[in-house]
C-alpha cells in the first residue's frame, strides 16, 4: 500500500455491498470513515440500517472498530427532486423500453462520489471505497468500471489530488460477496468471525428497494421479489450450496 493512501472513505449505504466494502476497507486501511445519502430514496430504512450495522461492527470486531472513524451523511434532496424512478417515486418497478431498469437514478453514483471526493478533501482521505460492480447487478452505466475509471482521473484533476476509487465488488457476483465477507470476518477473528460477519450482513444490512423489514429470509430482511431481493436471494443460494 503506498504511503499516501492508507486512509479511506466508504460510500456506506447500509445494504450488503457497501457493508462488505466497510469490512474490505478496515482490514486493508489504517483509519476509515464511512458517507451515506439522503435523497429521498423510497427505501429511506437503509439510512437507520448503516447505524446498526456500524454499531454491530464495533462491538463484534474490536481490532476493527479502534480503526473506524467519524460517519458522515449528507442530505441531497435534489436528487430526488429531479429523478422520476422507482427509488424516489412510489411507482412499479419495471424494465424500460432501451432494457434500462426503473430503478436507475440518473447521475447518482456520479454525484455521490464526487461529493464523497470532497468530502475526503476536507477530511485527509486519498482512498474511496464504493461498491459498484459489473459482474452481477441492474445494468447500471455508472457501475461499470470504464465510469470509475474515469471518475478517478476526472477527481484527481478537478482537486489537484491523488484520488484512489477502489472498487473491491467490481469482478464479483453475489455468492462470491457473501464469501468475501465470510473471508474477511475470519480474518479479523480466526473465533468464528466469519460466520459472525456473515450474520451480522443478513441481520442488519438492508437492500431491499421496497424498504420492507416485516419479511425475514435466510439472507436478511426484505420483500422477496424486487430486483435487489432477487439478486441478493441468488447469491446466497449459491454460496450455501455444500462445498
Amino acid at each position: 500500500m503506498s504511503e499516501a493512501h492508507r486512509n479511506a472513505l466508504v460510500l456506506f449505504s447500509g445494504g450488503q455491498d457497501s457493508a462488505t466494502c466497510l469490512a474490505y476497507a478496515l482490514t486493508r486501511y489504517e483509519r476509515v470513515e464511512t458517507i451515506g445519502f439522503d435523497y429521498g430514496q423510497r427505501h429511506r430504512v437503509e439510512l437507520t440500517q448503516r447505524l446498526a450495522v456500524l454499531a454491530a461492527l464495533r462491538q463484534r470486531f474490536a481490532a476493527w472498530s479502534g480503526r473506524l472513524g467519524e460517519d458522515h451523511v449528507l442530505d441531497l434532496p435534489v436528487l430526488g427532486q429531479i429523478s422520476d424512478t422507482a427509488m424516489t417515486r412510489d411507482i412499479a418497478i419495471e424494465t424500460q423500453a432501451g432494457g434500462m431498469p426503473n430503478t436507475f437514478v440518473p447521475g447518482r453514483n456520479l454525484l455521490f462520489l464526487t461529493l464523497a471526493a470532497a468530502l475526503a478533501w476536507r477530511r485527509g482521505l486519498s482512498v474511496i471505497v464504493t461498491g459498484v460492480c459489473e459482474t452481477d447487478f441492474s445494468g447500471y452505466p455508472d457501475c461499470r468500471d470504464d465510469t470509475m475509471k474515469a471518475l478517478q482521473v476526472a477527481l484527481t484533476l478537478g482537486m489537484d489530488r491523488r484520488y484512489v476509487i477502489d472498487t473491491p465488488l467490481m469482478w464479483l457476483d453475489k455468492a462470491a460477496t457473501w464469501q468475501l465477507a465470510h473471508d474477511l470476518g475470519q480474518q479479523a477473528d480466526p473465533a468464528g468471525g466469519g460466520a459472525d460477519l456473515v450474520r451480522l450482513i443478513a441481520e442488519h444490512t438492508h437492500t431491499c428497494y421496497l424498504g420492507d423489514r416485516t419479511h425475514r429470509h435466510p439472507w436478511g430482511w426484505g420483500c422477496g421479489h424486487c430486483p435487489a431481493c432477487e439478486l441478493r436471494a441468488r447469491g446466497w443460494a449459491k454460496y450455501s450450496q455444500p462445498r
